[in-house]
């Protein structure tokens, strides 16, 4: 009580990286878990930046937060998908919280807060901010307060799926230089209790560098980049432990990530199977591989004699035709969960490429979160437990894939994340317990 609460977050940062493989490497976050605690911490099902890092600062699911993904469809329409924002959010933050008390905050970078809301201290947007042009600050005025002493916040590389790396590697140094000074600016020049920043750069350098740092990864080859990932993880700890250093005052500790890192060996086309198997029938089959949302908004799907669909991404999200729900719906309500599980155990069955079985896991929304609010996916699907990737398009004429359907990727993320805290009180192992476990001890 009474101390400052750093929280610094590294998107996607790995405990087998962290605690295993870089550990001696790095001597800032080695001296924390040495003098503090360090675990692992369960992820958000399913495991990604948005809602996981809004599940650890509300302490709610994504059933609860009603926020599925990047992109969440805004009505039963087949043409409703739509990438959220922080107006969505209804609950209150950690932030709030201090807030509530007359604690001030300073919030950095956190997914899920463009457009930036008010506070009591001040706030810059995350990633999914639109550019540096949009009002990405509160209060408004520290955006050209910003830039007049270190320049405008970057958000995020161009573009982290690329061949590139020469351009991507320098991207994602520039961009954690920006932040840390903009962090180093902050927490010098304004008054805060709790200090919250997070670096998207650990997520990009993963997914742009990890079958060149991975050796037992099929696309491994020797490079000038094998290094990449390792050398990064060592000049973040460098940040880190010179952030620390210039803080005046007592203060806690935390370093944490929203989830892991895993190789990805390739992709199942799960809208290919679903016409395969006659739950998706096409008006047309496309001459090239195309997104099901182009197909969806080219008419080209037809409702009338299909049953279900999925979007792909690191993970599948699959949607069922139901009478009085979709615009054009096939199944009778008193079928569903017969069709469910069938389908369920369909896709558990589907075999890899070399005809060997797969770990698939399969999700209902109801069964994993305490509420389910806005429209979930009617299925969550894990192929081979995200070691595959789930491939949205459709026209590749093959159920499997071996390059991303987006670009260059060879990682998928992992259901663990770190988490690290001098302080030896603070036990977290979900990311949902973070939000009471912190404010039980500084709130």
């Amino acid at each position: 009580m009474g101390k400052k609460l750093i929280i610094i977050g590294l998107d996607c940062a790995s405990p087998q990286l962290v605690f295993e493989e870089f550990y001696e490497d790095l001597p800032n976050l080695k001296r924390i878990m040495e003098n503090g605690i360090y675990n692992e911490i369960e992820s958000t099902i399913p495991p990604i930046t948005i809602p996981a890092w809004m599940s650890m600062f509300t302490g709610k699911d994504p059933g609860e937060l009603g926020i599925y993904g990047f992109t969440n469809r805004q009505d039963y329409g087949y043409n409703s998908l739509s990438l959220v924002f922080s107006k969505r959010l209804k609950v209150k933050k950690i932030w709030d919280k201090f807030s509530d008390i007359g604690k001030r905050s300073i919030v950095m970078g956190v997914p899920l807060t463009y457009p930036p809301q008010s506070i009591n201290g001040c706030m810059i947007s995350g990633f999914l901010t639109p550019s540096y042009k949009s009002d990405y600050t509160y209060p408004k005025a520290l955006k050209n307060e910003l830039k007049n002493v270190v320049g405008h916040y970057i958000f995020d590389v161009e573009e982290f799926r690329t061949d590139n790396k020469k351009k991507l590697l320098k991207q994602i140094y520039q961009m954690t230089d920006n932040h840390f000074a903009i962090a180093n600016y902050l927490a010098k020049n304004k008054e805060w209790d709790l200090f919250i920043m997070i670096e998207i750069g650990s997520d990009r350098i993963h997914h742009g560098f990890w079958s060149l740092h991975d050796k037992t990864h099929p696309k491994y080859v020797s490079s000038i980049y094998n290094s990449a990932i390792k050398d990064y993880y060592i000049y973040l700890d460098n940040c880190i432990g010179d952030f620390l250093r210039n803080i005046d005052g007592n203060y806690d500790v935390i370093i944490v990530s929203d989830h892991g890192i895993k190789p990805m060996y390739g992709g199942i086309a799960l809208n290919e199977w679903l016409i395969e198997k006659g739950y998706l029938v096409l008006k047309e089959y496309p001459q090239t591989p195309v997104i099901i949302n182009r197909l969806i908004k080219e008419g080209k799907v037809d409702w009338s004699k299909t049953k279900a669909w999925g979007y792909g991404g690191y993970h599948g999200k699959l949607f069922f035709n139901i009478k009085d729900r979709e615009p054009q719906g096939t199944i009778d309500k008193k079928n569903i969960y017969t069709l469910k599980n069938q389908l369920i155990q369909e896709l558990k069955e589907i075999k890899g490429e070399n005809g060997e079985s797969l770990n698939t896991k399969v999700f209902e929304p109801q069964n994993i979160y305490k509420a389910v609010n806005n429209i979930p996916p009617d299925l969550i699907i894990y192929f081979d437990d995200l070691y595959l990737r789930c491939q949205g398009t459709v026209g590749s004429k093959s159920l499997y894939t071996h390059e991303n359907d987006v670009g260059p990727d060879d990682a998928n993320h992992a259901q663990k994340g770190i988490f690290i805290t001098n302080n030896k009180n603070l036990k977290v192992n979900k990311i949902t317990d973070f939000f009471d476990a912190v404010l039980a001890l500084y709130g």
